[in-house]
C-alpha cells in the first residue's frame, strides 16, 4: 500500500477555518501518515496571490512537515520558475536536503495564471527562457560546485545533503513543456496525461531511455465516508469551490485544464472526478497495486472532516491490505 496526499490550502471565507489552524492540521495529518507504517508522499502545490490563501510558500510548508516525520517523502508541483530568484531557490533547496535528509524533490512549472505573472511584472513570453534557466541553474548549483551563472561565477552553498542533489523534476500541460523536461530535467510530471507521450517522444529522440507509457490522472479526489451520500452533503461544497477556482484561472489562461465549471454540486457529482465512496469500495477499486490518494482539505474542506476520511482509511482500507500481505 502505498500513500500520496496533497495540498494547496485553499481556505475560502465561507469556510470559517483560520488558517494557522489549517496549516496545523496539515502537521497533524502527515505525522499521522508518518506512524502508518506503509510509503508516503506528500505533494504541495504553489500560487501567488490568491484571495483563499492558495500556499505562496510551499518550501515552509515542506520544512514544518519535515521536523515532524521521519520517513513521508514531499515534492512541491510545482515551483514557479517566472517568479522566483533561481539562485535563491537553488539555496533553498540545499537547505530543504538537509532539514528533510533527501526526502523532498522540486518539480519545476511555469506558471498560468495571469494575475501571478502581473504581481511580479513578468511577461508571459518569458515563460519559457525562465523555466529553463531555473532547470540548468539547479542541475549545475546542486553539484556543490563554482559554476556560471549569467556572466559571473557563482557558488551555491552548503553543498546538498546529497551528492548531486534532489533530482530536477519538471511539470506542465504542454508538448513545449514536455520536450524541455526530457532536454533539461531528471523526470517530467504533466499535469495533462496526454502530453506524455510528447516527452517519451523526445527522450527517444536524445537516444534517452524510454520511459514507457505514462500512467493515470492525479487530478481525480477520492473522499471516504460510511455513507457516500452524507459524505457529499458535507463535503460537495468545498469540491465545486475547488474545481470552479482551478476553472477560473485556466480560463483566464486559456490553457487547457483537467477541471471543469459546474454550476451545483449534483452535476459535479455525477462527473466522477470528485467521488465520496465507502471504504470497502476503495478497497475493491484499488485492487493488486494499492496506491491511494486523498486531498484531505480540498477547497476548504472542514479538519473534522478531513479526519473523518483519513481514520476510515487507516481504520478500515489499510487493514485490508495488511491482511492480503500477512497471509502472502
Amino acid at each position: 500500500m502505498f500513500l500520496v496526499m496533497r495540498f494547496d490550502f485553499r481556505n475560502p471565507a465561507f469556510a470559517g477555518t483560520l488558517m494557522a489552524d489549517r496549516y496545523e492540521a496539515a502537521l497533524d495529518i502527515a505525522e499521522w501518515a508518518d506512524g502508518l507504517g506503509i510509503p508516503v508522499s506528500i505533494i504541495l502545490h504553489e500560487h501567488h496571490g490568491s484571495a483563499d490563501g492558495y500556499i505562496p510558500s510551499p518550501a515552509l510548508i515542506v520544512a514544518a512537515m519535515a521536523a515532524r516525520t521521519k520517513n513521508v517523502r514531499f515534492m512541491i508541483g510545482a515551483v514557479l520558475a517566472p517568479f522566483h530568484d533561481p539562485l535563491r531557490i537553488a539555496e533553498d533547496w540545499c537547505v530543504l536536503d538537509h532539514l528533510t535528509r533527501g526526502r523532498a524533490d522540486p518539480i519545476i512549472g511555469g506558471g498560468y495564471a495571469p494575475s501571478e505573472f502581473a504581481m511580479f511584472d513578468v511577461p508571459l513570453k518569458e515563460r519559457p527562457k525562465r523555466v529553463s534557466e531555473l532547470a540548468v541553474t539547479l542541475r549545475a548549483a546542486f553539484q556543490g560546485k563554482p559554476f556560471e551563472y549569467r556572466g559571473r561565477t557563482v557558488h551555491i552553498t552548503p553543498e546538498p545533503y546529497r551528492p548531486g542533489g534532489p533530482p530536477v523534476l519538471m511539470g506542465g500541460a504542454s508538448e513545449g513543456a514536455a520536450r524541455r523536461a526530457a532536454r533539461l530535467g531528471d523526470g517530467f510530471i504533466p499535469s495533462q496525461p496526454e502530453v506524455w507521450e510528447f516527452y517519451r517522444d523526445e527522450m527517444i529522440k536524445l537516444g534517452k531511455p524510454d520511459p514507457g507509457p505514462g500512467g493515470g490522472d492525479g487530478s481525480v479526489v477520492t473522499a471516504l465516508a460510511a455513507d457516500p451520500g452524507r459524505g457529499w452533503e458535507a463535503m460537495g461544497s468545498y469540491f465545486l469551490y475547488e474545481t470552479n477556482a482551478y476553472c477560473a484561472w485556466k480560463d483566464a489562461a486559456a490553457e487547457a485544464s483537467p477541471y471543469d465549471v459546474f454550476p451545483d454540486v449534483a452535476t459535479l457529482r455525477q462527473a466522477n472526478r470528485y467521488n465520496v465512496i465507502t471504504p470497502a469500495e476503495m478497497v475493491e477499486r484499488l485492487g493488486a497495486a494499492p496506491v491511494a490518494q486523498f486531498h484531505p482539505l480540498c477547497g476548504g474542506m472542514p479538519i473534522d472532516l478531513a479526519w473523518q476520511s483519513l481514520q476510515l482509511f487507516e481504520n478500515e482500507v489499510l487493514p485490508a491490505f495488511r491482511k492480503e500481505e500477512g497471509g502472502a
